[in-house]
């Protein structure tokens, strides 16, 4: 068997597990129970036709299901594809027939269904589909059922990675790769069974969540505390409250939940947040501002000054790409916004120099740490050549857990290119073998011979009064006149207000030119809720553009 596949086996001896149902009804179930209900299933599987290099799609959302469901199509030989999950808006009928889609793409016969979506399973299976539910998987016996010898070439993963459904697109994620990857996280962070305690409120339709806060601790029997996103934005102080109960040790969420947690840390009560020793930080791009402040917000509940880790990461790579070394301060690399705009040059300043006094002419970007053992970082200018430190161009990358394929509508892509290294999309530099990231390359706005990255104006306008911390996008927009500019989107809960909105939109477009040197050609504010994001909570930005131009379109059309 693969050493993915061992390594699930020999964690059934662990005497770690996995709490779930927290806050309600905590339950902690052991690996070794876990493992158990998973060769059960595993044998229904088997009978359903489940084998080698089957894919099996999962629509559920609560961790205690996932986990043997995950194992079971594992152990039978299988491929896990977690689908992206209907809301309380989405008209089922379309659902079904998107998942259809999905279903063909990464050629599974059926969906495994769990709770809450059970109304959904029905919609699915009046649209042709076939579906298998938790409790008809828990039917089965035969806890004495053999895994499945595949190799190491073998699918584990297909992980999703477009927000839309109508259009997937599915890395196919190898038992090397997997193996690969989660070995080079486990080293990296340093953790060991037996004393590190991961605790996690990720969804687990996305890597992050699915690959290391599931199948990491669960094939290296770690212990770990699991709720749900819904929980934790209904009550941003679980997070804390959980870490501080079980004394965890390794956490890790995107930007804007960082963001949320300073604000309203102050209100906990009886919070011990001494225990937590890597608080990862990655899956959208980082504001050095949210980052300090959360430290600020923690320091009076003991939280280690050291414990926040930037990081890089993406479906391509597994998940982890490049890890801030643990246990050491945030490093933060300001650089000059005019060599960086206009030179593609990070040209490092003194924020205390005079004359750069003013914000507006620096930009500050978190150190993302060293490539995790086993993974190469370059950097490439548009016509290949390979940059020097400090020069500013596309990320690539190579090495063991650095998939090869990607399953779309199409048929098989590569996700490489001949030269063997992976065009990531992503602008950045190298700073003593660090990996820093500015931008997306398809986002960037060009105005004036300026490169200006929407991250940095997202930040700007994000602090003003009334913007929801993360829901901020800035778009290219072109002028009456033709010209090349940049349209701003906030979301506030006081865009019902008229007045609220006026001293909104005035505070971002004057907070924005004073700092970034250029004046937005729009800015728009809109009802929470508003603005597209992809499953892991990045803003859409081509999306947003799309839904600021339908509306500006209404507006002219009504007057």
């Amino acid at each position: 068997m693969s050493q993915f596949t061992a390594a699930l086996v020999a964690a059934a001896a662990s005497a770690q597990g996995m709490t779930t149902g927290d806050p309600a009804a905590p339950v902690r179930t052991g690996w070794r129970e876990v493992h158990s209900r998973a060769r059960r299933m595993a044998a229904v599987l088997a009978d359903r036709g489940v084998g080698a290099g089957s894919a099996v799609a999962v629509l559920a959302a609560t961790p205690a299901d996932i986990a043997p469901a995950a194992q079971a199509v594992w152990l039978a030989g299988g491929s896990v594809t977690m689908l992206h999950q209907p809301t309380a808006r989405t008209d089922l009928a379309s659902y079904a027939h998107e998942t259809a889609t999905v279903l063909g793409v990464i050629g599974a016969r059926f969906i495994i269904v769990g709770a809450p979506f059970e109304s959904a399973a029905e919609a699915l299976v009046a649209g042709g589909i076939s579906v298998l539910n938790i409790p008809d998987l828990d039917a089965g016996d035969d806890t004495e059922f053999e895994p499945i010898a595949v190799d190491e070439a073998s699918t584990a993963l297909l992980q999703l990675t477009s927000g839309s459904t109508a259009t997937p697109k599915a890395v196919r994620i190898t038992h090397a790769n997997l193996w690969a990857n989660i070995e080079a996280m486990c080293a990296t962070a340093d953790l060991q069974a037996g004393r590190d305690v991961m605790v996690s409120w990720l969804p687990l339709f996305h890597d992050m969540g699915m690959v290391g806060f599931l199948t990491l601790p669960m094939c290296r029997g770690l212990e770990l505390v699991k709720v749900t996103p819904g929980d934790f934005l209904r009550n941003p102080l679980l997070w804390p409250e959980l870490i501080s109960r079980f004394g965890g040790t390794c956490t890790a969420a995107p930007n804007f939940a960082y963001a949320i947690t300073a604000r309203v840390l102050p209100r906990a009560t009886g919070v011990d947040l001494s225990s937590l020793r890597f608080a990862l930080n990655g899956a959208e791009p980082i504001d050095v501002a949210a980052t300090e402040a959360f430290l600020e917000a923690g320091a009076p509940f003991g939280l280690p000054a050291t414990a926040m880790v930037p990081a890089y990461g993406m479906a391509e790579a597994t998940l982890g790409v490049a890890f801030h070394p643990w246990g050491t301060p945030l490093q933060i690399d300001t650089v000059d916004a005019v060599a960086l705009e206009n030179e593609r040059k990070a040209v490092p300043v003194n924020e205390s120099e005079p004359k750069h006094a003013d914000d507006g002419a620096l930009r500050r970007y978190p150190l993302l740490g060293p490539p995790l053992p086993g993974i190469e970082v370059t950097v490439k200018a548009a016509d290949g050549r390979e940059l020097g430190e400090r020069e500013v161009g596309v990320l690539q990358l190579r090495g063991d857990s650095v998939t090869s394929e990607y399953l779309t509508v199409d048929g098989p892509l590569p996700t490489r290119g001949a030269d063997g290294w992976l065009d990531t999309g992503d602008l950045g530099y190298l700073v003593n073998g660090q990996v820093v990231v500015c931008g997306r390359v398809k986002d960037v706005i060009i105005m004036g011979g300026r490169n200006i990255y929407p991250t940095d104006i997202e930040r700007v306008a994000q602090t003003v009064a009334g913007v929801r911390a993360g829901n901020a996008a800035a778009v290219r927009w072109s002028t009456g006149g033709g010209r090349e500019s940049f349209a701003v989107v906030v979301e506030s809960r006081e865009a019902g207000d008229a007045a609220a909105v006026q001293r909104i939109t005035d505070g971002v477009r004057s907070l924005v030119t004073s700092v970034i040197g250029a004046r937005p050609a729009l800015v728009q504010v809109v009802p929470v809720g508003t603005l597209p994001k992809t499953p892991s909570g990045k803003i859409k930005r081509a999306a947003a553009a799309g839904l600021l131009r339908d509306a500006v379109g209404a507006a002219a059309d009504r007057h």
